[in-house]
């Protein structure tokens, strides 16, 4: 990611408490301090963030985990992370094209000791069980370790045709070899299908998915978090954030009015609208961790603060982030291509070039959004452009301009 799109993105939670003065948010900045404007005005330099039960594994791991790209000059946030407590790590073979991975294994060869405190994270796209073989061997070299905590098959998009008899063999061995401890896959369309048929399979230790303030009021949702915490699966949510393509529909008057009182009311109780969105999450017990891009230290400490504040959000302020889901749902695919991609003429992934979109005119990261279109079959271009889209709008929950929406991305990504 250029530094230019860096400042453009969520992830700098700055650009959205600008407006009300960079001295509100000095209590959210400052490691160890109580992100609250109560009796509690900093936190013993000992506290960390806490765990969770990952499930019924019977490993615990850190509410908040260290993701997104991070690179080999970034050592310091990995450094400050484990100090922080934030010791569930996640990467895969494809983040900054294998560079992430790099990064880690940099660290770990600086600080061996750090590695038995790390729950550790990768992931590969593939469900093919000899390909499987030769990106984890990779990745283990990479990241100089002899094993992973959990292996993940990324993206997974249908689980019957993916989570095959053959990947479970192949996860048992791996398991049994010593190089992997846990295995699962990570989702971010059809979600719900995916984890309800999971829940049946009795092999599936993680799960990860698209979760947050917009998505867990679905009922589909719920009953799918449900359903996986009997079953004993952890779960770990991401894009908590719920990206809100804002550049895109700069035109919805209401999502300036409507982030801007959210935000100063949050203000008023210590925490940023980013810091609420994570703490609206960790209110479900059944969440085990949320995963989070964390770029840089400010991040890093904004995210750790929250993590280590025990004070629950007023209804008040929960009431204010379901209004503001509902009046940008048509700037936020909810990842249900079950609904819109089997309507449409042409063979369009539809839900793919939603998540380019987000990274596109939500987070404000072309490379990202970059890397994820190229790896998209190279006709979707030419297929989009010939697509009839209005039934899939239909459809759409969301009520998502879907074809302009996926027009324009083509236009800036092709």
């Amino acid at each position: 990611m250029s530094t230019k799109d860096e400042k453009t993105t969520r992830r700098n939670f700055l650009k959205t408490v600008g407006v009300l003065g960079a001295g509100s948010i000095v209590a959210t900045t400052v490691p160890f301090v109580n992100a609250t404007a109560g009796s509690e005005a900093r936190k013993s330099a000992t506290e960390i963030v806490p765990k969770r039960p990952f499930g019924k594994t019977g490993v615990d791991v850190s509410i908040l985990a260290l993701g997104g790209v991070l690179k080999m000059s970034d050592q310091l946030v990995f450094r400050m992370a484990c100090k922080m407590g934030v010791t569930y790590w996640d990467t895969a073979d494809s983040y900054g094209w294998g560079k992430n991975e790099k990064a880690i294994g940099k660290y770990f060869t600086k600080f061996p000791n750090d590695r038995k405190n790390i729950f550790l994270v990768t992931k590969a796209a593939t469900s093919d069980p000899a390909e499987l073989t030769e990106k984890l061997n990779n990745s283990l070299v990479k990241l100089n370790t002899s094993y992973v905590d959990m292996y993940f098959i990324h993206y997974v998009k249908d689980v019957k045709d993916e989570l095959t008899s053959g990947v479970k063999a192949w996860a048992e061995k791996a398991k049994a070899e010593g190089k992997i401890r846990l295995f699962g896959f990570s989702a971010h369309k059809n979600m719900e299908a995916s984890m309800l048929t999971a829940a049946k399979l009795g092999w599936i230790d993680g799960i990860m998915m698209s979760y947050n303030y917009r998505l867990m009021a679905k009922d589909e949702m719920k009953r799918a978090v449900d359903v996986c915490a009997k079953a004993g699966i952890g779960l770990t949510a991401m894009k908590t954030q719920a990206a809100f393509t804002a550049n895109f529909y700069a035109s919805i008057g209401s999502e300036t009015d409507d982030a801007l009182k959210m935000t100063e009311s949050l203000m008023k109780k210590g925490y940023t609208a980013e810091q609420a969105k994570l703490k609206v999450v960790w209110e479900n017990p059944a969440i085990a961790s949320i995963c989070s891009a964390m770029p840089n230290m400010t991040i890093l400490q904004a995210n750790a603060a929250a993590a280590m504040n025990k004070e629950k959000l007023s209804e008040n302020h929960k009431n204010l982030l379901n209004q503001y889901a509902q009046r940008t749902c048509s700037g936020y695919c909810a990842g249900c291509a079950n609904l819109c991609e089997p309507v449409v003429d042409h063979h369009v992934p539809i839900s793919d070039l939603m998540r380019c979109a987000m990274y596109r005119f939500g987070y404000g990261d072309r490379e990202k959004a970059l890397e994820l279109f190229k790896a998209l079959p190279p006709e979707t271009k030419r297929t989009v452009l010939r697509t009839d889209f209005s039934e899939a709008e239909k459809r759409c929950p969301q009520k998502i301009e879907i074809g302009r929406l996926l027009k324009a991305a083509i236009k800036d990504l092709a």
